[in-house]
C-alpha cells in the first residue's frame, strides 16, 4: 500500500521505517531539508536503537523514500499518516497548526480519495478539524474526492521505539468510518495479533493517548512525593516500592522515584489534558496536581547540593545524564535543564556528560560559557566539587565508587536516579543523597 508520512521525527520516522519493513511503499515528507538529505543517505539524525539499520535497509530496498516536496507527497499516498509536531501553546493547549498545514497540503495535492491517520498526539476534535480542512480544499478544487480521518495514537517509548512499534502491547484505531478503521487496522496485522487491535470512535482514541500518559505521569509524581515523605520520616522508599509493587492491583512498574519526568510527551500531554478539561468545563484536579508536583521535583537535586555544600557560587558541579532518560539523545523538557539552570543561577559552573546527547547538548549550551560538555563520565567529575546524576544510564553504575570519591574535591554525590547503594557509597567515603533513601 502507498503511504505518505508527514514528519520525519521520532514518531514519523519509526512508523515510516517499520511500515516499509512490512512491505509498504512509504514516502516521508519533512520541511527540514537538512534532515531529508541525511535520511536519503541512510543516516538517522537522532539516537534510537535499531532505527539506523532499519532505515538503511528500507532506503536500499526503495520501499522508503524521503522528500520535502509536499505536492509530491500528497499525490503519493492512499493513506496519509500525520506525525507532525503538536507542541504546547503558551496556555498549555495543543498547537494544531502543523496538522492543519499538512491537511491543506493533502487537500491541494491528493489525486484520489484518501484516508488520513492522525498519529500525532492531538486533542478530541482535531481529527474532525483535519478532515474539514481537506474536504474544503477538495471543494475548492472542484474534485469529487473524499477524506476519512482515523485516530491512531502512538505509544512508543524513547529508546525502544522500533521494538514497541514492531511488537506493540496494543494498537488503538478510532474513527467514524468502519471501512477506514479496518483499512488502517490492516496495516498492523503483520506486527500484532487481531485481539490486540482496539477499534473505537475517534474521540475515545484521542483520549486514550492523553489518559495513558497522564496516568503514568501521575504515578511518577505520586512516587516522588512519597519519596520526599520517606526522607522526612526516616523511611526507605526502595523498601516502600517493594511492598506496594507486590500488590497485583498496583504492580511494580513506574514506581521508581527520581527528579521528575520529562521528554516530549508527558509534560506536554498533561498540560494539554488540563486545557481540554477547561474547554469542556471539567476540572482536571489530579492532572493539575501532577504537573505542579513535577515542577517542584525537578529542583530536588539543587536543594540537596545546597544542603551539603552551602552556597553554590563558585562551585564546580558535574552532571551525569542530560537526556530525559537513558537510551535516547532527546533533551526536550529533560529534568537536567532545570538542574543546570538552577546551578548557573546560583553562580556555579557545570561539567556535564551524557553517553548519547553530547552533540545535542553542545548545540543547546553553545552560548553558555559556564557549561562544559565532556566526552566521558570520568572527565566530567575530574576536579568537580560534587556530582549530580540526572539520568539512569547503565554506564554510570559501572563507574567504581572509589574513582568517583577520588575525583570529587568534596566527595558529594546527589543521585536523582538512585543508581548507587547508599551504604557502599558511604564506605567509599562519599557523602551520598538519593531520592527517598535518606542521606549519609
Amino acid at each position: 500500500m502507498k503511504i505518505t508520512v508527514y514528519g520525519a521525527g521520532y514518531v514519523g520516522l519509526v512508523a515510516a521505517a517499520c511500515f516499509a519493513e512490512a512491505g509498504h511503499d512509504v514516502l516521508t515528507v519533512d520541511s527540514n531539508s537538512e534532515r531529508i538529505s541525511e535520511l536519503e543517505q541512510g543516516r538517522v539524525p537522532f539516537v534510537e536503537a535499531g532505527l539506523d539499520a532499519l532505515v538503511a535497509k528500507s532506503v536500499s530496498s526503495k520501499r522508503l523514500r524521503f522528500t520535502n516536496d509536499t505536492e509530491l507527497a500528497a499525490a503519493h499516498g492512499a493513506i496519509h499518516l500525520l506525525a507532525v509536531g503538536t507542541p504546547s501553546a503558551s496556555d498549555g493547549s495543543t498547537d494544531e497548526s502543523q496538522l492543519i498545514t499538512a491537511a491543506h497540503a493533502i487537500g491541494r495535492g491528493a489525486v484520489e480519495s484518501v484516508i488520513i491517520v492522525v498519529k500525532s498526539t492531538a486533542p478530541v476534535g482535531a481529527a474532525e478539524r483535519v478532515r474539514d480542512e481537506v474536504r474544503h480544499e477538495f471543494l475548492q478544487r472542484g474534485v469529487p474526492f473524499d477524506a476519512e480521518v482515523v485516530v491512531n495514537p502512538e505509544f512508543l517509548r524513547a529508546g525502544t521505539s522500533v521494538k514497541d512499534f514492531l511488537d506493540p502491547d496494543r494498537v488503538v484505531v478510532g474513527g467514524d468510518s468502519a471501512e477506514a478503521v479496518a483499512t488502517v487496522a490492516s496495516l498492523y496485522t503483520s506486527f500484532v495479533a487481531p485481539e490486540k487491535i482496539f477499534r473505537m470512535d475517534a474521540a475515545s482514541a484521542s483520549l486514550v493517548k492523553y489518559a495513558a500518559n497522564a496516568m503514568l505521569a501521575t504515578r511518577i509524581s505520586f512516587m516522588n512525593e512519597l519519596a520526599n515523605l520517606a526522607e522526612a520520616v526516616g523511611a526507605d522508599i526502595s523498601e516502600v516500592q517493594r511492598g506496594i509493587g507486590a500488590d497485583p492491583r498496583i504492580g511494580d512498574k513506574y514506581l521508581q522515584p527520581g527528579m521528575g519526568y520529562g521528554g516530549s510527551c508527558l509534560p506536554k500531554d498533561v498540560a494539554s489534558l488540563i486545557a481540554v478539561g477547561e474547554v469542556a468545563g471539567v476540572t482536571m484536579g489530579v492532572a493539575r496536581a501532577t504537573a505542579e508536583a513535577n515542577t517542584l521535583q525537578v529542583h530536588r537535586l539543587t536543594e540537596k547540593l545546597e544542603h551539603h555544600l552551602g552556597d553554590l557560587a563558585g562551585r564546580s558541579i558535574a552532571v551525569w545524564g542530560l537526556a530525559f532518560k537513558s537510551g535516547t539523545d532527546d533533551m526536550r523538557d529533560a529534568p537536567s535543564h532545570a538542574l543546570i539552570s538552577d546551578l548557573l543561577d546560583a553562580g556555579a559552573t557545570v561539567r556535564a556528560y551524557d553517553p548519547a546527547a553530547e552533540a545535542v547538548a553542545r548545540k543547546h549550551y553553545a552560548s553558555e560559557n559556564d557549561v562544559t560538555i565532556l566526552s566521558s563520565a570520568a572527565d566530567a567529575i575530574q576536579g568537580a566539587d560534587a556530582l549530580a546524576i540526572a539520568a539512569d544510564w547503565p554506564e554510570f553504575r559501572s563507574v567504581p565508587l572509589a574513582n568517583i570519591a577520588s575525583a570529587l574535591s568534596e566527595r558529594v554525590v546527589v543521585d536523582g536516579r538512585n543508581l548507587f547503594d547508599p551504604h557502599a557509597a558511604a564506605a567509599a567515603g562519599i557523602t551520598y543523597a538519593g531520592i527517598g533513601r535518606g542521606e549519609n
